[in-house]
């Protein structure tokens, strides 16, 4: 999706705090607990959500100790990422397969998802033996997503328009008005697509793990609308620096440091 990093970003409603989860247990934002501690907190669970601030390194950091501390308790199911489209698998390759057997097998786009900031959590699932799925929307079916009217229905009238909000100031508040509704359906069909990945990759007594952006792992919004009611899910938040208090949007929030201001749409206004 076009100015893909800028619309996660703007997605997503910064968090500060603590999060309560169903029921009545409260988590904090301790950044000095390891990350082990914190997965066991949010265990036992069908599928655990990490969303992510793509240009924060540190939330790469997070997402492989959180691969190794659930595959170390033999609980990880499988990784499914974003980062590559659905219909890629690493479950046919071996243990010890090279990172050029991997990239292969998810058909890794690197100039969309370096590998130098995701490939340390990807192969420690794969040494670990633990397949890795693309959960993405393959972008052949973008088009017809964008036709798509059922895809409207997917979320609530606040919901939807908030996707809409958000489609449009991600992309800079350049898109023509006609282009809000399509997009906003390749966002809901891509939250639906990495839906089905966690569903299909579901196991008893296990954790599938998914990694994207914040955007896609909001509950209000993203990936846990589409997601069967039997399906027990936790959400975690990483955020990069301070903000606001969550409105229930994430389980918990996962702080780590603030990164030096930028704005993602100066570039874009440049160039049109």
């Amino acid at each position: 999706m076009l100015f893909r990093r800028s619309f996660t970003l703007a997605c997503v409603a910064t968090l500060l705090g603590s999060a309560v989860l169903s029921g009545c247990t409260a988590f904090t934002t301790d950044a000095d607990a390891p990350i082990d501690r914190r997965v066991t907190v949010l265990l036992p669970v069908d599928a655990l959500l990490l969303g992510e601030q793509h240009d924060a390194s540190e939330h790469q950091v997070i997402e492989r100790e959180t691969v190794e501390a659930l595959a170390i308790r033999g609980q990880l199911a499988t990784l499914a990422i974003e980062m590559a489209e659905e219909g890629n698998s690493t479950a046919h390759l071996p243990a010890d397969a090279s990172d050029a057997q991997v990239q292969a097998a998810l058909s890794w786009d690197d100039k969309g998802w370096p590998w130098a900031s995701y490939g340390r959590a990807v192969m420690a699932a794969v040494r670990a033996g633990v397949p890795v799925v693309g959960a993405n929307l393959q972008r052949a079916h973008m088009k017809d997503a964008m036709a798509d009217v059922s895809l409207d229905a997917q979320l609530n009238d606040d919901a939807r328009a908030t996707q809409r909000e958000a489609v449009r100031s991600g992309h800079c508040n350049l898109l023509p008005e006609s282009h809000i509704i399509p997009m906003t359906r390749i966002q809901v069909a891509r939250d639906r697509a990495m839906a089905q990945a966690v569903v299909k990759a579901r196991q008893p007594g296990k954790t599938v793990l998914l990694v994207s952006g914040a955007g896609h792992s909001n509950k209000q919004l993203g990936v846990p609308q589409h997601l069967p009611t039997d399906v027990s899910v936790k959400v975690v938040r990483m955020r990069a620096g301070p903000g606001d208090a969550t409105d229930g949007a994430f389980d918990v929030v996962w702080a780590t440091p603030a990164l030096p201001e930028k704005d993602y749409c100066a570039g874009v206004k440049r160039t049109s």
